[in-house]
């Protein structure tokens, strides 16, 4: 039992509660879900030949694994790659307070079941969000893992009433840009790290500073339930020191969304043919959303994940335009070749500095 100043999550607890709370997957025929699971498969192979032609980068896919997984697998992977990230920031915090007092072994438990029962949560329902996803710490692999959720896939595929087969490929096509990105840019990993670590170096622990955050935090938790712009809890709970490290990593992340997105979308009109039905019907589910599910993606920062999207995509393009695509690979040689947050919107800008 851990007796540190400051509660672990119980991961144990965590993943009981995210697979008991997790969305009913849609109900498939055993031969159907079998045939499902072997065409994503197939999918994410045949992505890797269309990402590499388009882009230019080659990141062998012998490191990486492709994993076609169900609601509780999504939940157990994501949950041990928190678990890598999070209990490591959380000693560091526990480091630099002043004062600590360490926990009683009851307290830790008491704090370990509450932060266990919050991460359980969080991940049921996003366990019912996401249709794949790049593994970046992926524990005990460093090359990462393509994560693909089969029964998420299959549920927007009949929402949206598109052809399956197209859309499979599709998503394929953005999370592979991802395991390239990474492959081709391994330093990205650390990079993304050391950002984490900054902002946890960047925490105030005072108790005036605590009390600050506290509002910011009620705050943002009453502009999600009423529907009214504000901050998500994320940026409710920042310092000015950890908007910087914040600002890196959000430039970082549009960027990578951004280019999946825009490789995604240029590559589908040959090798997609139903793309447009496929964008056009995926964009208009992004955009109406419930006002319960409104308020949870604003509080968690969801809506925050959608400019990214954009933003990138935006300065993808500008780069594109200028330099093509041999002068825009040139962001993946180092993180002084990333964007900065003021470059993101300003793609000329990066161009004088890196691509000129």
């Amino acid at each position: 039992m851990s007796t540190s100043s400051l509660p672990t999550v119980d991961w144990g607890l965590a993943v009981a509660t995210a697979v008991r709370l997790a969305p009913t997957p849609p109900r498939v025929p055993r031969e159907e879900a079998v045939a499902a699971v072997s065409e994503l498969r197939a999918a994410a192979v045949q992505a890797q030949r269309h990402v590499r032609e388009h882009t230019g980068l080659d990141a062998p896919a012998g490191a990486s694994a492709v994993a076609v997984v169900d609601r509780p697998g999504w939940i157990r992977a994501n949950a041990a790659a928190f678990e890598a990230v999070l209990d490591p920031m959380v000693e560091r915090l526990a480091a630099k307070r002043r004062n600590p007092s360490p926990l009683t072994p009851a307290a830790a438990l008491l704090g370990g079941v509450l932060t266990g029962a919050e991460a359980g949560s969080l991940l049921a329902f996003l366990s019912g969000k996401v249709l794949g996803q790049f593994e970046v710490f992926a524990p005990g692999n460093e090359a990462g893992r393509l994560l693909l959720v089969a029964p998420n896939v299959v549920a927007v595929e009949r929402e949206l009433e598109v052809d399956p087969h197209d859309f499979r490929l599709w998503v394929c096509l953005h999370e592979e840009t991802h395991r390239v990105q990474f492959g081709v840019a391994p330093w990205l990993r650390d990079y993304l790290r050391l950002e984490l670590d900054a902002f946890v170096d960047a925490t105030e622990l005072d108790a005036a500073a605590a009390l600050r955050r506290l509002w910011s935090v009620l705050r943002a938790v009453a502009n999600a339930v009423m529907g009214r712009p504000g901050p998500s809890l994320i940026e409710a709970v920042q310092t000015p020191a950890q908007r910087v490290s914040l600002d890196r990593v959000t430039a970082a992340m549009s960027l990578l969304e951004g280019h999946a997105d825009v490789v995604m979308d240029d590559v589908g009109p040959q090798v997609v043919p139903s793309v447009a039905q496929i964008r056009e019907r995926f964009q208009r589910r992004r955009e109406n959303v419930s006002r319960q599910d409104s308020a949870i993606r604003a509080l968690l920062g969801m809506d925050a994940k959608m400019k990214q999207y954009r933003d990138g995509a935006i300065f993808v393009r500008g780069v594109l335009e200028r330099v093509g695509m041999a002068g825009l690979n040139r962001v993946w040689e180092s993180p002084a070749t990333l964007p900065t947050p003021a470059e993101l919107a300003n793609p000329a800008a990066w161009v004088a500095r890196v691509a000129s």
